[in-house]
């Protein structure tokens, strides 16, 4: 879907982009973390083909975005950090406004525009205008702006930015749904614990240079298994490597910390195992690692 090999950008006196190469596949949603100053918003613009890059290159379904610019418009919907709307328009102005210079067909203009308000929940806003919205609503108004030429991806400037708890969340709601429906994210965030709800894979930038591991959270990926017991048995390890499921056990205080590449099944299967072993659980949960804990392992 989208592949960037080599990618160079520089402002005056600044390396912005240093050899930047990596893939994201279709009908995925990438967080692109890093720290300030690390280059994601100009990787951004160069995949949004608003910036011309000095060198290397940028495809989205094999369309050269430097080669052919416009081609690439049609096919990506950006949302910058900074919104850019106008406060003296409504919404409806706004998106008929977006889809013009999209050069949507007339016709089609005004039930596009019914159908995004529909979908994300600003129908009651449509003549509404943009200076009164909140936040919120703003951020959702900047998301269709970016979806109303029906874009096959998305790349998402710290969507996230300024939101309270529940508009962050119903954001996460919403680019879950988005992806359901085809769309490819690309999400830029600093709140690295909520791109947990969304997120499937993560690339991390660094003083302009891509990381040389690419974390794809599958879902056969190692989980972390805690159990307690309320008496622990002399013969615990022999009892867990029986089962043929545990990995690097550790056991302290009365609690069992294991790694497990199983799936739901066998996972269950496991539990009942340590159940029909005699093994007195009091608690079981699983957890997987973090982006926050992926990303400060990978920060070392």
């Amino acid at each position: 879907m989208i592949k960037v090999e080599n990618l160079i950008y520089e402002y005056p006196g600044k390396r912005a982009l240093d050899n930047v190469s990596f893939e994201i596949k279709k009908g995925s949603i990438t967080a692109l973390v890093g720290p300030n100053g690390a280059g994601k918003t100009t990787l951004l613009k160069c995949l949004a083909a608003l910036f011309r890059p000095f060198s290397g290159k940028v495809s989205i379904n094999g369309t050269d975005v430097s080669e052919k610019p416009k081609d690439c418009h049609r096919q990506v919907g950006f949302l910058h950090d900074f919104f850019g709307l106008y406060d003296a328009l409504t919404v409806e102005q706004t998106l008929t406004y977006f889809a013009m210079a999209q050069k949507m067909e007339k016709k089609a203009i005004s039930l596009r525009i019914q159908e995004i308000v529909g979908k994300l929940n600003l129908q009651d806003k449509v003549r509404e205008p943009v200076g009164n919205l909140s936040r919120g609503m703003r951020q959702r108004l900047a998301i269709a702006q970016a979806m109303i030429h029906d874009p096959e991806v998305l790349l998402l400037d710290e969507p996230a930015s300024g939101l309270d708890p529940n508009e962050r969340d119903s954001l996460s709601k919403l680019f879950l749904e988005l992806n359901r429906a085809g769309k490819t994210l690309l999400v830029s965030s600093h709140i690295l614990s909520e791109l947990d709800q969304y997120a499937n894979d993560i690339l991390i930038l660094r003083e302009g240079r891509m990381s040389d591991k690419k974390i794809y959270r599958e879902e056969s990926e190692k989980k972390q298994i805690r159990i307690r017991v309320s008496d622990m048995p002399e013969n615990i390890d022999e009892l867990l490597e029986n089962t043929g499921y545990a990995q690097e056990v550790s056991i302290e205080d009365g609690e069992i910390c294991l790694a497990f590449g199983g799936n739901e099944q066998e996972q269950r299967d496991f539990l009942k195992t340590l159940i029909q072993s005699d093994i007195p659980v009091t608690e079981f949960y699983v957890r997987k690692k973090g982006i926050q804990e992926h990303y400060l392992e990978m920060a070392e």
